[in-house]
């Protein structure tokens, strides 16, 4: 991230603003140290601030240096997205980069996700993906994950899940956090954390399993 210094924090805002050619609604900034002065003499505000132009940049170089280091081609594609961004990676041999049952890229994306979070020292929603392998797993898993709570409606009787990567157990979250009388609950550790769906009679409305769930 960029610094900037100024008197006062809206000068700061300014340069930043202005360096990065973006609306000021468009910046996140930190106040790394701020120096009152005496009498408005001597006053500093030093800030870091990005913007998503930024995010983007920090992961085009990321991934570059990443596969340059394994000596790997490929090629970096992001999309905006209502839910985030979508990094599409395209290699000669994809299915290298997915592995086995898509565990070369669940531990992909947590080494991209724990890397921009700590740069830009907020969580980044970001799902790298390769030949849509991840976006179609999600719609397997919802599915799945619906006709399953269909059924703990009907019987009142929960279903536990197999073991299963915390991005998909977040897309099961995310699909059943709005129906009625349906939980979802995390259970396990390690490789052997999965959901469960539990019937309840009432339902906080507030209630979100997803927030809680672990990278």
């Amino acid at each position: 991230m960029q610094t900037y210094n100024a008197k006062t924090l809206d000068d700061a805002l300014a340069l930043a603003k202005e360096d990065k050619q973006c609306d000021l609604n468009d910046l996140t900034y930190f106040v790394i140290e701020e120096k009152k002065g005496i009498l408005g003499i001597g006053a500093n505000v030093k800030i870091e601030a990005y913007c998503e132009d930024d995010i983007k940049e920090f992961l085009f170089e990321y991934l570059g240096s990443f596969f340059t280091g394994i000596g790997q081609d490929i090629e970096v594609g992001i999309e905006d997205t209502d839910s985030g961004l979508i990094i599409h990676l395209n290699a000669e041999n994809n299915a290298v980069l997915i592995g086995a049952q898509g565990r070369t890229l669940s531990a992909l994306n947590t080494v991209v996700r724990s890397a921009v979070n700590s740069e830009f020292r907020r969580r980044v929603e970001v799902l790298v993906d390769v030949n849509r392998y991840k976006i179609q797993r999600y719609e397997k898993v919802q599915h799945m994950a619906k006709k399953l709570a269909k059924q703990v409606l009907r019987s009142h009787v929960d279903v536990e899940l197999d073991p299963q990567p915390a991005d998909e157990r977040k897309a099961i979250h995310r699909v059943l956090n709005s129906w009625d009388h349906i939980r979802t609950v995390s259970k396990g550790q390690g490789a052997e954390r999965h959901l469960c769906i539990q019937y309840v009679e009432t339902k906080d409305p507030n209630e979100s399993s997803e927030e809680f769930e672990e990278e």
